[in-house]
């Protein structure tokens, strides 16, 4: 039965077609969802206080799995493709009514929230979801509403893992399905239990809604300085957005997925969702100190027996994830709200050794990178991933997600960098002294000590020398870092041999920019140089 003292929207369910349910559980708290989730056996309690679940079958992301309803709002002004698949009306009608039929005589959860912590452009949502720990994780990855907020949600997820799709009826390339239908406001989420697919039908959502209101959303993360500045960080999961940004000495707006409208940087999300494979308290403090009650951990080892963690197995996938509100890290801003950037740092975790550790960008130069968005892609953020790291092109650091065509997004992001006079770097957080398997990953603690010379403006004035393929400006010297590791081609044994690296990678880069043909002049001279 529907709690009423909980339930903050006048919105019921049966107005979702939703009936017979044998329980209704309506925004609960963590303690009561920790309660139910025990009571039914989703999850274990660590000794830290943390919930620890297994996502199954599934430990990351299912992209080829996603798909949007063609409809005429839809049909021109989506960038259909391999990543924004079509599927019908009359299919999306199916599946809703046998989803609808699945939770018949079922308990569901409900959680009513908002995607946006800025309240000019914060859209309600509603998850109704089979499990109660997927309630949790929406409670702490999405702004918790004000008390008193009873708006209806403008789009509804609805969350069962143990529907299974049909292909041969719906359309699906599997019995997995995440489906967005931006017509009747409804993303349905079947065949899989990473709760990691919500978070991104969201962020989709708001990739496909918010540019109509001139506002860029972004595949970053943003914290302020002592300053008052705010620093934008791009990447690909994997490539150090949340470690970087989690900084004792700034303040965190937000972990993944922000929007720069007119007024400033807004983080969409209320909480951060952190990779903590191998994590430690030496070198990532914040995030060691947000594993706590009410934090929801995916697929991290635990002994069973006295319930310790441990965050450097990789037993069952890679991909380990803790989920946590965002005033679990300390200094948070509440509520996630910024200036106008004054730098942005994109992340690459570059596999072949040959991107310097930092650079800085033109403006140009800035957009091409942008829109290629290379990096390394790591083992176990997606299906179909093996163990070595796979490099790739991803537009806009987070092409999966984008439902218009990257040159929408890249426009909007130039513009901005243009008007607001936004300083611009590429950070290798990859590999130095050789390709994956010859070199060694980037020092973390190096890493941070450069992003922190950069977003502090210590490397404002530092001479830099073009990178003689790729043409971006390496600085000579950065505090606290020793020169000779800023010269990318130095660190290698073999200067031949990075020659010859530098030389691939640069003509991937062209080949894959190809693919977005007409582009400004400005830009395609930003291009590294051809071998």
């Amino acid at each position: 039965m529907p709690n009423a003292a909980t339930h903050p929207s006048r919105f019921e369910l049966s107005e979702h077609g939703l009936r017979n349910l044998k329980a209704a559980h309506w925004n609960l708290a963590p303690a009561l969802l920790y309660e139910q989730a025990m009571r039914r056996g989703e999850g274990i309690l660590a000794g830290d206080g943390a919930f620890v679940v297994r996502t199954g079958q599934f430990t990351g992301r299912s992209p080829k799995d996603k798909y949007i309803v063609r409809e005429e709002g839809t049909e021109p002004t989506v960038h259909w493709g391999s990543v924004n698949q079509p599927m019908t009306e009359a299919q999306f009608d199916g599946l809703y009514e046998r989803m609808l039929e699945f939770f018949e005589g079922r308990e569901v959860f409900v959680q009513d929230c908002l995607a946006g912590a800025d309240a000019h452009y914060a859209m309600p949502i509603r998850a109704v979801t089979q499990r109660a720990w997927h309630s949790l994780f929406a409670r702490q990855l999405f702004v918790r509403r004000e008390a008193g907020d009873r708006r209806a949600p403008e789009f509804t997820i609805f969350f069962a893992p143990e529907l299974r799709a049909i292909p041969s009826v719906d359309g699906t390339g599997s019995e997995t399905a995440v489906v967005l239908n931006f017509k009747r406001k409804i993303v349905l989420i079947a065949g899989t239990e990473y709760a990691g697919e919500m978070k991104k039908s969201v962020f989709t959502i708001l990739n496909y809604l918010l540019p109509f209101h001139d506002v860029l959303p972004m595949h970053c993360s943003a914290n302020i300085g002592h300053d008052g500045r705010t620093a934008l960080f791009f990447g690909l999961s994997g490539t150090g957005k949340t470690t970087l940004s989690a900084d004792p000495l700034r303040r965190l707006i937000g972990d993944d997925e922000h929007g720069w409208s007119q007024g400033g940087v807004f983080n969409f999300e209320g909480g951060c969702y952190a990779k903590c494979i191998r994590l430690s308290q030496k070198n990532e403090p914040q995030i060691w100190n947000a594993i706590r009650f009410g934090t929801v951990l995916e697929n991290v080892a635990i002994d069973p027996d006295n319930r310790q963690l441990d965050f450097d197995s990789e037993a069952i996938t890679e991909n380990t994830r803790a989920a946590y509100p965002v005033d679990f890290i300390d200094n948070a801003v509440i509520p996630g709200v910024g200036g106008h950037p004054a730098y942005v740092l994109f992340l690459t975790a570059d596999a072949f050794g040959v991107l310097p550790p930092i650079s800085r960008l033109t403006n140009a130069q800035a957009m091409y990178h942008f829109l290629s968005g290379y990096t390394a892609k790591v083992a176990g953020t997606e299906r179909g991933l093996g163990k070595e790291p796979s490099a790739t092109f991803s537009a806009c650091f987070g092409e999966p997600f984008l439902p218009r065509h990257p040159q929408v997004y890249a426009k909007m992001l130039g513009d901005k960098l243009t008007k607001h006079k936004v300083t611009c770097y590429l950070v290798n957080t990859g590999w130095v002294g050789g390709p994956y398997g010859v070199g060694e990953r980037m020092n973390l603690p190096h890493t941070r000590a450069l992003v922190d010379a950069a977003i502090e403006g210590k490397l404002d004035d530092v001479p830099v020398k073009p990178h003689p393929v790729f043409g971006v400006l390496v600085p000579s010297s950065a505090p606290e870092v020793p020169a000779e590791l800023l010269d990318a081609r130095g660190l290698w044994s073999d200067g031949a041999a990075y020659d010859r690296a530098a030389a691939d990678l640069a003509a991937r880069f062209r080949k894959n920019f190809a693919k977005f043909g007409a582009v400004a002049e400005e830009i395609l001279a930003a291009a590294p140089i051809a071998g």
